[in-house]
């Protein structure tokens, strides 16, 4: 699932405007700290810009200029590189309040209307996540820090993308920890030892979002 094809098309969907508020958020803060995903950004929209050109002989349809006009507010494409649309949201991360979950694990839930929940998440060195797979997609992106798995090494600009065939045990760095940003599409689901009582506390915990 994590694989370059995944990411391309998280990168395609965010230079065509088809993404949500909380995964525009997340993809642009990619290309932020991606040099390598930002130069596939930037051929996915000349690419479309290119297709615009394309439709030159179509039909014009008789539409008023109101017709065209949107209250709703639509994520942009475009890329400030003078300031995260991280800091904007939340300010510097040094300063944010950590909810703890457990011991080494604390999340800071972005308040945003959408459909996918945005949130920062924070390990303490060497603080590892259970082995656990995902009902949905999962999307992980390095802020500072690293951290490892079975399926490698994810260092800051690196971002992973899982699905319920993913089963991973997520290792913070023993020096500096990790802080990504993450969307969960659906709840975790763990297995092992403490397998059961996670997932019965992730179900409860569900009830108070």
């Amino acid at each position: 699932m994590n694989g370059t094809i995944v990411k391309n098309q998280l990168i395609f969907d965010f230079a065509s405007g088809s993404l949500g508020q909380s995964k525009s958020i997340f993809t642009s803060t990619y290309l932020l700290l991606n040099s390598s995903a930002s130069k596939i950004h930037n051929t996915f929209e000349s690419m479309l810009g290119d297709n615009l050109f394309d439709n030159k002989d179509a039909e014009i349809s008789n539409i008023k200029y109101t017709d065209c006009i949107s209250s709703e507010q639509v994520p942009s494409t475009k890329i400030d590189n003078s300031i995260s649309p991280l800091t904007k949201l939340v300010g510097p991360l040094e300063k944010i309040n950590w909810k703890q979950i457990y011991k080494g694990f604390s999340e800071f839930k972005l308040n945003i209307e959408d459909d996918d929940e945005l949130k920062l998440i924070k390990m303490d060195p060497g603080a590892s996540v259970p082995l656990h797979s995902h009902g949905g997609k999962e999307y992980i992106l390095v802020l500072s820090g690293s951290f490892c798995d079975e399926y490698g090494n994810y260092k800051k600009g690196d971002i992973q993308i899982n699905d319920q065939k993913i089963k991973h045990t997520p290792v913070a760095s023993d020096t500096d920890g990790c802080v990504c940003l993450a969307i969960t599409e659906k709840e975790v689901i763990f297995f092992g030892r403490f397998g059961s009582f996670l997932n019965l506390f992730t179900f409860i915990k569900s009830f108070f979002k």
